[in-house]
């Protein structure tokens, strides 16, 4: 790596240290969801273009048609666009993006990028609920501002708890991955545990800089408050069911107890995978 390489990754990690994150993020909301059709069409046209979004497998394939840029951004894709793997013991992908990093939780430890882990316990944020996965799997699924935004359950379970926790909003790239350490655990996430056939899994929906906000199917939007909120459920979810989404994108990690699932081969950081895509199979 060249030495103007290595000083445009450092520039760009003091400046979201730099940058009051929450208060630009709410600014940034405030457009996305404007109805005004200048202030929407404007944001629309312009990511559009940006980002070279495909519309051609969206349900609404008209930009201006949508109400809003969070609207757009969140849009559903036509029917039969995303296959959802149909073998009984898949696990597929949460979500459309990149693998960022996916394979063992040693000791506690989720593994982030070189020389960068954080530990489970502090991803879940609660002791007793991260315990499961002391040394199961994990995946990390990285959503780039072009793709699909919506997350969807990677096995069959049921959402037992869902905890959001209050944090900073650092972007989740693979720049900021690689030096800011414990990025994960430490943006503002939901947390959401359900229980499966195979045991405790774990959907982490992240937050990231200027994200808009996140959304369950049992929460609504969450309104950040500061503060943890534990909260329990019983809502029975199939594999490729949709479970939240993110307003203006992030990363959604995916955990599993030990032995009870392995990865297939091919996947390792970088690879591109697709909602309903097979990633590994139970054990």
């Amino acid at each position: 790596m060249s030495l103007i390489s290595k000083l445009k990754k450092q520039v760009f990690v003091q400046v979201q240290r730099m940058v009051p994150q929450q208060q630009l993020s709410r600014v940034i909301g405030k457009v996305a969801a404007s109805e005004h059709p200048v202030v929407k069409n404007l944001a629309i046209q312009a990511f559009k273009a940006k980002y070279q979004i495909d519309l051609s497998i969206a349900e609404q394939t008209d930009a201006l048609k949508y109400q809003s840029f969070n609207a757009f951004f969140t849009r559903a894709l036509k029917d039969g666009i995303r296959e959802i793997d149909s073998d009984a013991g898949s696990v597929v992908s949460p979500a459309d993006g990149a693998i960022s990093q996916l394979g063992t939780i040693r000791q506690g430890e989720i593994f982030q990028a070189k020389g960068q882990s954080f530990s489970a316990e502090k991803l879940i944020g609660d002791l007793q609920l991260a315990e499961p996965f002391q040394n199961g799997e994990f995946a990390t699924v990285y959503l780039s501002p072009r793709d699909y935004h919506r997350v969807h359950m990677p096995f069959a379970g049921t959402l037992t708890e869902t905890l959001y926790i209050p944090g900073e909003l650092f972007s989740v790239n693979q720049t900021t991955a690689e030096n800011i350490p414990g990025l994960f655990a430490r943006n503002e996430r939901m947390v959401c545990l359900f229980d499966t056939e195979i045991g405790r899994m774990a959907v982490v929906l992240v937050g990231a800089m200027i994200v808009a906000g996140i959304e369950t199917v049992v929460t609504g939007k969450v309104r950040p408050t500061g503060r943890v909120e534990l909260n329990h459920h019983d809502l029975k979810l199939d594999k490729g069911a949709e479970l939240g989404r993110f307003y203006l994108g992030s990363t959604a990690i995916v955990l599993f107890e030990q032995d009870k699932i392995r990865w297939d081969e091919q996947f390792k950081a970088n690879s591109v995978v697709v909602m309903g895509e097979r990633l590994g199979r139970t054990v």
